[in-house]
């Protein structure tokens, strides 16, 4: 596999870092989840629902296939553990708000002084330098000050909405493990690591070039409903139908529209269609609203059917996951217990991934990763008595 020998400290909680480093296990990577020594560990063991077995479906979905360290990072000789085993590690991967990996003494400085050649990134909210570089925050908050939230406004009645997935955390996580690759390929050619300071801010942000005109062409704040992508444009909008389903059509390019007006009998609609969107669309919008809804999302999906066009029934996520296609995609599958689990989106020819669905009980492997440091049995068992691991 892709990443096969390669050896990963993750410090991270919750979602961003845990989600990335599970997609590195994934590709073969060894992931140790450096897990606090008190309370549960990592916090999404404790959060949401559960299978039959106990697991949280949060906590077998980011954390499949990593070993497990019980370790308090407050004792000097946690401290001392962690540093050893970033001796031989090729990632460091931490969440702490700013400041916190210093206090504790397992900074990047401490860690490269230990290893030059380690992969060190940090993930936060807002990044390590700025004015707001101390403010606690989750997704939630962060896309409320991208202004992403506030693009939700075309989708309700002019109330903003969160997309409906934590949009920060996913954007995060992604730009982290391309960060990573990045600074492992140029690693290859130097011999020296990195430092990457990932913010959930500037990841999130980076992903609005197409909805970026009125800002950045005119100085404005964009007017959703009016745009594109939030419903402005007739073939780019959510049509409800008469059995209370929707259907989405997701495709502007003139050819889709004039496969689709063809269908329903009105081609003479099409000029609406090629005009820039907003109120100029306002005809077919409402054409296709009178039209969707006089019959039921079933009949809709027999009839679109056969059209060449962008468009697809609103499903449930449960609609999702149960589709064989999913499955076909290798984006769902069960383990041997029957429980079931997201599959891992990167493929190659070559070297598949091959998840392990296995998943680490709380301080499962903390003895073998501390002999793996070169600890004694004897300090291991001392610090097992201490609570250090």
């Amino acid at each position: 596999m892709k990443l096969e020998g390669l050896k990963v400290l993750d410090l991270s909680a919750f979602l961003p870092g845990p989600h990335m480093t599970m997609m590195m296990a994934d590709h073969g990577a060894d992931v140790i989840m450096v897990e606090p020594a008190n309370g549960v560990g990592e916090p999404v063991r404790e959060i949401g629902e559960r299978t039959p077995d106990g697991t949280t479906v949060w906590f077998r979905n980011i954390a499949r296939g990593k070993r497990s360290l019980k370790l308090n990072l407050k004792d000097p000789a946690g401290v001392e553990l962690l540093l050893k085993l970033a001796e031989t590690a090729d990632v460091f991967v931490e969440a702490f708000r700013p400041g916190v990996v210093k206090r504790l003494g397992v900074d990047f400085a401490a860690v490269a002084a230990r290893n030059p050649r380690i992969v060190y990134c940090s993930i936060s909210a807002f990044g390590q330098t700025g004015q707001h570089v101390q403010k606690p925050a989750h997704d939630l908050v962060v896309q409320a000050m991208t202004g992403l939230m506030d693009l939700g406004r075309g989708l309700t009645d002019n109330q903003p909405a969160p997309p409906p997935v934590p949009f920060a955390d996913s954007a995060a996580s992604l730009m982290a493990l391309s960060a990573i690759l990045m600074a492992l390929y140029r690693r290859e050619k130097t011999g020296a690591g990195d430092y990457i300071d990932m913010s959930m801010y500037d990841a999130a942000i980076a992903w609005t070039p197409n909805v970026l005109g009125p800002t950045f062409g005119k100085g404005e704040a964009p007017e959703p409903k009016k745009m594109r992508s939030f419903g402005g444009a007739a073939m780019n909008s959510i049509y409800p139908t008469s059995d209370g389903g929707f259907v989405v059509i997701g495709g502007s390019e003139v050819k889709f529209a004039e496969n689709l007006l063809s269908a329903l009998g009105r081609p003479d609609l099409l000029d609406y269609a090629k005009i820039p969107p907003g109120d100029g669309q306002e005809p077919l919008k409402a054409f296709f609203r009178e039209t969707f809804s006089a019959n039921t999302l079933a009949y809709w999906t027999e009839f679109l059917q056969p059209v060449d066009c962008c468009w697809a029934p609103v499903r449930s996520l449960k609609d999702a996951f149960d589709d064989p296609f999913t499955a076909e995609r290798g984006m769902v599958f069960s383990d041997a217990s029957g429980n079931r689990h997201v599959g891992p989106p990167i493929r190659f020819m070559n070297e598949p991934p091959r998840p392990n669905p296995a998943l680490p009980a709380f301080g499962e492997h903390s003895e073998a990763i501390a002999a793996e440091a070169g600890l004694s049995p004897d300090t291991i068992r001392k610090l097992k008595e201490k609570g250090t691991i």
